[in-house]
């Protein structure tokens, strides 16, 4: 069956992250600096992204999986244009963009992800 382990609670709802096996399942993750701009939102989501990974023995390079909810699909360019920069093209992973009415005031993404250790 295999051991699943927590880690970071939040607000009594949530883990951020998952493990199982050598798989990660990593919670919602939203920008900390609500900015107006699509182009900081995504900096800080990647920014959080690395560093969960990173806490948790992986990497960018490792992502299986990402689904990206947009409050604004208009702006889903902007996101990629970091995306791009961030990821590199050899190690782009699986991913949907789906656009939704709200994800709470000034949130424009947020990002589920999945990813493997090592």
């Amino acid at each position: 069956m295999g051991t699943i382990r927590r880690t970071a609670p939040y607000g009594g709802t949530l883990h951020e992250v998952v493990e199982h096996g050598e798989t990660l399942y990593l919670a919602g993750i939203v920008a900390e600096e609500l900015s107006p701009d699509m182009t900081a939102q995504a900096e800080d989501v990647m920014r959080q992204l690395e560093t969960l990974l990173a806490d948790n023995g992986s990497d960018l390079s490792r992502l299986l999986q990402v689904t990206i909810y947009f409050t604004d699909l208009a702006a889903k360019p902007a996101f990629d244009a970091v995306w791009k920069r961030r990821i590199g093209a050899a190690h782009m992973p699986a991913r949907a963009g789906i656009g939704v009415a709200d994800l709470g005031a000034g949130v424009l993404l947020e990002m589920v992800a999945t990813a493997a250790k090592g």
